[in-house]
């Protein structure tokens, strides 16, 4: 959601813009890449979950087709890749190729994964991306088929190789013709599972179901409810974790990945939830609302945060869709994942 309340698909334009994560002279790629679609945020906002799970049966946005002659991939699976590309390869559909098909479960739209990608630019054949470079052990991903990792790896088997062809112009006018070959290594979890921390007083008492999402009741209006904090709010920024994960480090800039409720302080509404989406969402640090921004840099992966946010860190004297202009504002957020902004470069 935006400053201006409006929640918006990423077929049309996203709050949320996918940083550069590696020395992409490409400046374009880097708005490809993670973007998922053109346009770019222009405004602070809270998070906005960005990727919601597929209903029925998985199905790629990628058409499933053999490799064209001549494009080969060599290289071990979790290593490095060389790309050979036919002579004067311009791609004019979008496919995907399964190289390698893992033994694991089908990846599904709202999954976390550690994956790597290589990313080749069909014109020069240069390397654009290697995320081993800048994270050896896999670059942690959201699965969504609005997004061009996600789509490279959705619906098939965890453990899978797979090679992708992106025609020129598909993300945006512009956007050159490229390459992606995409490694799924391993499945995170969905929900924080660090280690438990006592809470503490003057904090919202939360609790949560089975499945790790804050739990809610629904009042008289049908609306979302958690407990009603019983503290006089604060007029500063409060944050306490409730569990302390051992994950890297969340640093200003990055883009995170995570669980969240969001509720009004004096009610207890729940005004925004990426549980109640079905998919965890994915932004960067300095594109939400400053007290967001305050709770998630220098937290760590696996780590669960309870942030309480007074207007002038929120949306101050503005009225923001449900959310009443001079509100206080609480979140419960679950941290699953990082990709940090320094990988740019």
């Amino acid at each position: 959601m935006r400053e201006d309340g409006v929640f918006l698909s990423c077929f049309e334009r996203s709050p949320v813009r996918f940083r550069p994560i590696a020395s992409l002279s490409v400046v374009a790629a880097a708005a490809l890449l993670l973007a998922g679609c053109s346009g770019s945020p222009d405004e602070a906002s809270t998070p906005d979950a960005s990727g919601s799970a597929d209903a029925g049966q998985c199905q790629s946005a990628l058409a499933d087709a053999p490799a064209p002659d001549g494009l080969v991939v060599s290289g071990d699976f979790q290593s490095k890749v060389s790309v050979t590309l036919p002579d004067g390869y311009n791609p004019t559909a979008l496919q995907r190729t399964t190289l390698v098909e893992g033994t694991g479960q089908q990846v599904k739209a709202g999954d976390v994964l550690k994956a790597n990608f290589t990313l080749i630019d069909t014109a020069s054949g240069a390397v654009q991306l290697q995320t081993l470079d800048t994270e050896p052990n896999g670059m942690d991903t959201l699965i969504s088929s609005q997004q061009i990792f996600g789509a490279a790896l959705e619906c098939a088997p965890l453990g899978s190789r797979t090679v992708s062809s992106f025609p020129a112009g598909t993300l945006g006018e512009g956007s050159p013709a490229f390459v992606l070959v995409a490694d799924s290594l391993s499945e995170l979890p969905t929900r924080a599972e660090g280690t438990e921390v006592p809470p503490v007083d003057g904090m919202p008492a939360v609790t949560f179901d089975d499945n790790g999402a804050p739990t809610t009741t629904t009042n008289a209006d049908g609306k979302q409810m958690l407990p009603q904090p019983t503290a006089p709010a604060p007029t500063e920024v409060r944050i306490e974790n409730l569990r302390q994960g051992a994950g890297e480090v969340v640093n200003p800039g990055d883009q995170v990945i995570v669980q969240y409720t969001g509720a009004l302080y004096d009610s207890g509404q729940v005004f925004d939830s990426s549980w109640q989406r079905g998919a965890p969402a994915q932004f960067v640090t300095n594109q939400v609302v400053d007290g967001f921004r305050q709770a998630l840099e220098g937290q760590t992966v696996g780590s669960q945060v309870v942030v309480v946010i007074p207007p002038a860190a929120g949306y101050g004297d503005k009225a923001q869709g449900d959310i009443p202009a001079n509100s206080t504002l609480f979140f419960v957020v679950d941290i699953l994942g990082v990709q940090h902004a320094d990988m740019a470069g």
